[in-house]
């Protein structure tokens, strides 16, 4: 099975698939408008195109192995309840035809930000389904000790007042490195997760929870057991959460290189600074600690802005200076910045993993550019 990772074009909005040496398929995100499910609409079928990509288990259902929702906003789990089953899977319907989960990553701040009065932090249909589903999956395995595919939940993060404590055999803490996958040791990637991050005062919890606290992870993909692909992911994750993530990691930065950076919330600016660019514009001034945990790039890496076309007006996201910092961090490592929806037709932006490093690769045209643009081929030290 080819590795690599599979970015749809979903406006501004995240949606990837990762594809692993071990046939295991892991989904980050997803905003599936309604437009994308409308025939007569031009808007990418992004449903479709994962449906293709999936494979059917013994009983006929599509399934993913995992999915990781970074952060519960509308543009990350927009089409969740029409497109996969939620309960158990005993109760699929074949007439449905719904993607199974087999094991939902999701931190535990989904259960309780709806709780915030703040307008900010309400939930959306889909995202409140979302939580009631891993509450469900958390209660049974609480219940049961043991969980079986479509009822897994892996917990990625300590929750507060020690609500996390009982959950250790399915928790991940910060900075830890995990390789299992629906209850599998995998030898086919490798995931450090980064945040989430754990309080030390109330002034950091503040800052923690107006950031909405995504996942941010680095997911690694391997070719015959050795890293070839390092993907960091960060969600929606501002520019305070990028400044405790550098202090946190500014020993270890070989933690936070990478061969493919998601831009953080859709290409936008707040990810690097704390001055509006609308208002301020060149004298809009970048946090140096968050360009230093945005600014590890291996030679040859790839950013990528899931955002609309990225245009030089006073928008953000995407953020036109935003495009211009994360191009000068690639300039020393001769990197290349994408943006998805730049890219000719519908299909989605396929990053191909090879034992020579990633190459980006048209999903619809494999023979004619097999040969791709390189990006990170260097082996990595971990930390």
């Amino acid at each position: 099975m080819a590795v690599k990772a599979s970015l749809f074009k979903v406006d501004n909005g995240d949606m990837v698939l990762f594809e692993t040496e071990s046939c295991r398929r892991i989904l980050t995100d997803i905003n599936i408008r309604e437009a994308a499910d409308d025939d007569d609409d031009d808007t990418p079928n992004v449903g479709k195109q994962l449906r293709n990509k999936l494979d059917r288990d013994d009983k006929g259902r599509l399934f993913v192995d995992g999915f990781l929702n970074t952060h519960p906003d509308a543009d990350h789990i927009r089409g969740l309840v029409k497109h996969f089953h939620l309960g158990d899977p005993s109760t699929w319907v074949k007439a449905d035809d719904k993607i199974i989960i087999r094991e939902m990553w999701s931190s535990p701040i989904v259960f309780r930000r709806a709780k915030a009065k703040d307008e900010d932090h309400v939930l959306c249909a889909d995202a409140e389904a979302w939580r009631d589903e891993a509450r469900r999956r958390a209660n049974r395995f609480k219940k049961e000790r043991a969980a079986q595919d479509g009822n897994r939940i892996l917990i990625l993060g300590e929750d507060v007042d020690g609500k996390t404590d009982d959950l250790t055999e399915i928790l991940v803490k910060v900075d830890e490195v995990f390789s299992k996958i629906c209850g599998v040791q995998d030898t086919s990637f490798e995931a450090r997760l980064l945040a989430p991050m754990p309080a030390d005062d109330e002034a950091e919890e503040e800052v923690l929870t107006k950031n909405n606290s995504s996942v941010i992870m680095r997911l690694d993909l391997k070719v015959s057991k050795v890293t070839r692909g390092r993907f960091l992911l960060g969600g929606d994750a501002e520019v305070a959460i990028w400044d405790l993530i550098w202090e946190r990691n500014k020993k270890w930065p070989e933690r936070l290189q990478y061969d493919a950076l998601i831009a953080p919330h859709h290409c936008s600016w707040h990810s690097l600074s704390y001055d509006s660019w609308s208002e301020k514009g060149e004298k809009a001034k970048v946090s140096e600690p968050a360009r230093s945990a945005l600014g590890q790039p291996l030679d040859g890496a790839l950013i990528v802005a899931s955002s609309k076309i990225i245009k030089d007006d006073k928008n953000d996201p995407p953020c036109i200076r935003a495009k211009r910092e994360y191009v000068d961090i690639l300039d020393p490592v001769k990197g290349e910045f994408k943006c998805v929806a730049d890219s000719p037709g519908d299909d989605p932006l396929a990053i191909e993993v090879t034992s020579a490093g990633p190459r980006i690769k048209r999903a619809a045209v494999a023979v004619s550019v097999a040969a791709g643009t390189g990006i990170g081929s260097q082996p990595l030290a971990h930390g």
